[in-house]
């Protein structure tokens, strides 16, 4: 075998359709595209949305709201998890690395403490925010709250 004798397999390639060759092939004349109308033209290409006239979906529904860029995402945390948290594997302090290492949250997350639940442990959190209600369950607690 050399590089002058290579050929693709036995029945794995097929001849091209030769359109507008002519009426002995069979496909002159129109050339497969029909009679007449747009779509018959040669360099026509339908536009995104086109709907043959009829006014476009993305027309007839309303424009609505906005993406606001400056938003920050949290995600949200309440204290009875914390608590579960802390009793499962005995922690008295919890940090972003604890909440990853427990899978409620990923290491990019933005994490806000909420007051959900009740917390009996005296315990030392460090996150990203953390509501009113939340803040002041753990300092009730004796408990120190770090926003980091």
């Amino acid at each position: 075998m050399n590089l002058n004798n290579l050929q693709p397999a036995e029945g794995s390639t097929k001849k091209t359709k030769r359109i507008g060759r002519g009426q002995g092939t069979g496909r002159g004349g129109t050339s497969t595209r029909g009679h007449k109308g747009q779509k018959s033209r040669s360099g026509y290409s339908r536009k995104i949305g086109f709907e043959g006239g009829q006014m476009p979906l993305q027309r007839v529904v309303p424009k609505m709201g906005f993406k606001n860029i400056n938003r920050v995402a949290y995600k949200a945390i309440n204290l009875d998890v914390l608590e579960t948290i802390a009793t499962k594997n005995n922690l008295t302090a919890i940090d972003k690395a604890s909440l990853v290492q427990a899978g409620i949250a990923s290491k990019n997350d933005k994490i806000k403490i909420l007051g959900g639940g009740t917390l009996t442990k005296k315990l030392d959190v460090k996150a990203d925010a953390f509501s009113k209600t939340a803040k002041e369950a753990i300092e009730k607690l004796e408990g120190t709250t770090e926003i980091l």
